[in-house]
């Protein structure tokens, strides 16, 4: 299900900094404000995050910023000389910290939420995500000694893969920190979000819903409120809206997307969408309010 949500929201990611980094260094933010993750790949270094006790990252510790904070890294031992970002190859018997850094950016405006429902930052110990960090963590190494075209596009897929892991994890070990993420880790509503996301335009109540989740009308409301905040008609509500813009962004009419999501009203539908995104349908249509790429 957060699979659904990624996909929707367009995820894509840029490496900006992969190189094994020497001397008296030194790297601060890159962007205030920008979703980005840094991990070592080789060695460790020392995470100072502004009004936050400083912490040490190893080898395969992933740092996430949902919105990039004021923050420096550097040696947990200070080293000498002047710094160097260096390729692994030119760098092996070096002193020094691998570090990989990119951002993640969305095509898609509902972002927000799903930002906004994350700590300030989250760090994964490498220890605790063994089981899918550690596949990954190898690939990312192998393609960094790597010179050729191709390398920058597959650390590029691979940084998507990373992020879309690393989600995962937090919300299935944090569920109760995540707000409405807190869905896609939640077996027993598994059923009935998945009925939402496959048929958005079926005519939905709380009832046929519940009965999707197998649980009684009053257990399936109660459990959805308590683990999201939302009732499951606001979860439904924001979830066609979410397709609605992708379908209008991609140039479909609003008759036939107020269809699509569930609408048999193409007023009631405009009404509703300029409601979630404080933009009229036809604005979307349009692409005047389209970036390249949404950030928070």
């Amino acid at each position: 299900m957060l699979t659904d949500v990624l996909g929707l929201f367009r995820l894509n990611a840029k490496v900006y900094h992969n190189a094994k980094v020497c001397g008296n260094w030194e790297i601060n933010e890159h962007e205030i404000g920008q979703t980005c993750f840094h991990m070592p790949v080789e060695g460790a270094c020392k995470l100072s995050v502004k009004g936050y006790k400083e912490d040490n990252l190893g080898s395969g510790d992933l740092v996430i910023f949902p919105h990039e904070l004021p923050h420096s890294m550097c040696p947990i031992t200070p080293l000498e000389g002047k710094q160097e970002h260096l390729a692994y190859s030119d760098a092996e018997g070096r002193e020094g910290t691998g570090l990989i850094c990119g951002r993640i950016n969305f095509k898609h405006t509902g972002c927000h939420l799903l930002l906004k429902a994350l700590p300030e930052f989250i760090i994964l110990r490498q220890q605790d995500t063994q089981d899918w960090l550690q596949p990954v963590l190898q690939l990312i190494k192998e393609e960094s000694y790597r010179s050729d075209d191709t390398s920058s596009l597959v650390l590029d897929r691979l940084s998507e893969l990373l992020f879309v892991y690393a989600l995962r994890s937090y919300i299935e070990k944090e569920p109760d920190k995540t707000g409405v993420l807190a869905l896609y880790a939640n077996q027993q509503l598994e059923l009935a979000v998945k009925a939402m996301h496959q048929k958005p335009n079926h005519d939905w109540t709380v009832d046929t819903l519940a009965q999707a989740a197998l649980m009684s009308r009053t257990k399936f409301a109660n459990l959805f409120r308590k683990t999201c905040g939302w009732t499951p008609m606001q979860y439904l509500t924001w979830w066609r809206m979410q397709l609605a813009w992708n379908f209008l962004s991609d140039g479909e009419s609003i008759a036939e997307v107020s269809e699509k999501v569930g609408y048999k009203s193409e007023s009631a539908f405009s009404k509703v969408f300029k409601n979630e995104f404080g933009e009229s349908a036809g604005t979307v249509k349009r692409g005047k309010n389209k970036k390249e790429l949404v950030t928070i």
